[in-house]
């Protein structure tokens, strides 16, 4: 190790997909514990290095208790729903939250809970993020598919296409997208859904992100929170079976109760290992005076 280096923690960063009971499917997010934060440059860097959609990093205030925030390799981002699965599937790991147990973590976007289940999966608790009808930005053209409806929620435009087969075949020219005014679109579809892996679906969806660094993200818990108030008075239901139709082939139980959207998925570690961080730089004399 170099002089210039320490080792934060031992076996302190860990590798886990998301919303999947199968390695190497789902979303993989990187999660690190810390004992506290360090310079915000040390976090972007190590989200980075991990090159993840994203990493979300954790540091223990309390009994079942965290300050949490989530790091693109580009930038960090407010909300993030598979790194908040994958930290809880960490916790209890760790023997930190066992089943039944809730933790709190207190984000940039205010208190969020998440919830471990009987079954061993994660029940996140997030604030439902409504969208309303708006004109797509014309950067949306870059998707080449037909949008029927375009809507803005607070991060991300929601547009939906006619059938599954138009969502699986949207091949965007990711770099004009990055041009679009919000973090990413959510492309969805209730029509034309086959049965996936023996299970039938209410609705699937695709999440792009070019302009902070995600050109298409595996599975997004986080867009879920607009896709539920989105699609409840179209299907005419507040529980879904939803399917993220990416390579990682992402499967989410998705509940509306208002201003609050549960999502319920399995997560799996796959990898678990050590971070160093450069040492605190000495003070000068002067510097101390």
């Amino acid at each position: 190790m170099n002089a210039n280096q320490k080792v934060i923690n031992p076996e302190n960063i860990w590798i886990v997909d998301a919303f999947t009971s199968k390695p190497f499917l789902g979303n993989a997010a990187g999660v690190c514990i810390l004992p506290e934060y360090p310079e915000r440059d040390v976090l972007q860097l190590t989200a980075l290095s991990m090159q993840l959609s994203e990493t979300a990093f954790a540091v223990e205030k309390g009994l079942r208790e965290y300050d949490l925030r989530w790091f693109t390799p580009e930038v960090e981002v407010n909300l993030c729903g598979h790194a908040t699965l994958a930290t809880t599937h960490v916790l209890a790991q760790m023997g930190k939250v066992k089943k039944g147990e809730t933790v709190t973590y207190h984000t940039m976007s205010g208190a969020l809970t998440a919830r471990v289940l009987e079954s061993g999966a994660v029940e996140l608790d997030f604030p439902t993020l409504e969208s309303d009808p708006t004109k797509p930005h014309l950067a949306l053209n870059a998707l080449g598919v037909e949008l029927l409806t375009c809507e803005l929620s607070r991060d991300n435009y929601i547009a939906e296409v006619k059938d599954y087969q138009t969502l699986i075949s949207c091949m965007p020219n990711f770099k004009k997208l990055g041009k679009m005014d919000a973090q990413g679109v959510i492309l969805t579809t209730a029509t034309g859904i086959p049965v996936i892996d023996g299970k039938t679906f209410d609705f699937a969806s695709r999440y792009f992100g070019p302009p902070v660094g995600i050109d298409e993200d595996p599975v997004t818990g986080s867009a879920h929170c607009t896709l539920a108030p989105y699609w409840a008075p179209r299907l005419n239901k507040t529980h879904f079976h939803a399917f993220q139709a990416s390579k990682g082939r992402g499967q989410l139980e998705v509940t509306l109760k208002g201003a609050r959207t549960l999502i319920a998925g399995f997560c799996v570690t796959t990898l678990k290992g050590s971070t160093v961080q450069p040492a605190k730089k000495k003070k000068s004399s002067k510097e101390a005076v």
